[in-house]
């Protein structure tokens, strides 16, 4: 059995098997995780985002982005902070969006824009969007996530949350084979309450969560 790489518990249970891959879930966490032997290599997995087509002047998905922009900006205070971009991509279409808003964006991607310098340092918000669903290793993301948000910083991200099993059998969602974990509610819910965080769901993916001051 292969453990939960968010949480690290060792008891997960098969979750679902289709032609390419085989699916587990934490019984802890709730994060369901592609057998590990599924994996992409690197080369593999960047060949498949290169074919993506995010620019930075498409309306339609600067509208896609703004589900999560909006409410952001609208919990920042207006004077201008700083935030991290985390899995940016080629494009960094959210985070123009935001320095647009007046605030101050680095910008961090394992492929395109990988300088690991601006994960040194700490930042008022966070946002990962449409990314998280590709982390082989979550758990050092989130470690990390957790020492460089600031007492009082929102993490906002994007991303597609399991259902059941039996929605999961027919969601065209795992079938990208960059998608290797799958969050739900309950996974989210987990997260906050290990940190203390103050979490909030806007519609069906976009999660806001708030690192206490304290």
């Amino acid at each position: 059995m292969q453990h939960c790489p968010l949480c690290e518990h060792t008891q997960t249970h098969p979750y679902h098997t289709d032609k390419r891959r085989a699916y587990f879930q934490c019984t802890r966490c709730d994060l369901v995780f592609v057998d590990r032997q599924a994996l992409l290599a690197p080369h593999d997995e960047k060949a498949i985002y290169d074919l993506h087509q995010n620019h930075p002047d498409d309306a339609g998905y600067q509208r896609f982005l703004s589900r999560l922009a909006t409410p952001l900006l609208a919990r920042l205070a207006e004077s201008p902070r700083n935030g991290l971009d985390f899995g940016c991509g080629p494009g960094p279409v959210l985070a123009n969006m935001l320095r647009d808003a007046g605030h101050s964006i680095a910008c961090y991607d394992p492929f395109y824009a990988p300088d690991t310098q601006v994960l040194a340092r700490g930042y008022d918000f966070i946002t990962c969007t449409e990314a998280i669903e590709h982390f082989y290793h979550p758990a050092e993301q989130w470690t990390q996530w957790l020492s460089i948000l600031k007492p009082g910083g929102y993490l906002g991200i994007m991303t597609k949350l399991v259902q059941d099993p039996a929605a999961f059998s027919r969601w065209h969602y795992k079938n990208d084979l960059t998608h290797v974990s799958f969050f739900s509610r309950q996974t989210f819910q987990f997260l906050a309450a290990q940190a203390g965080f103050e979490l909030t769901f806007l519609g069906n993916d976009v999660i806001l969560m708030r690192k206490p001051l304290l």
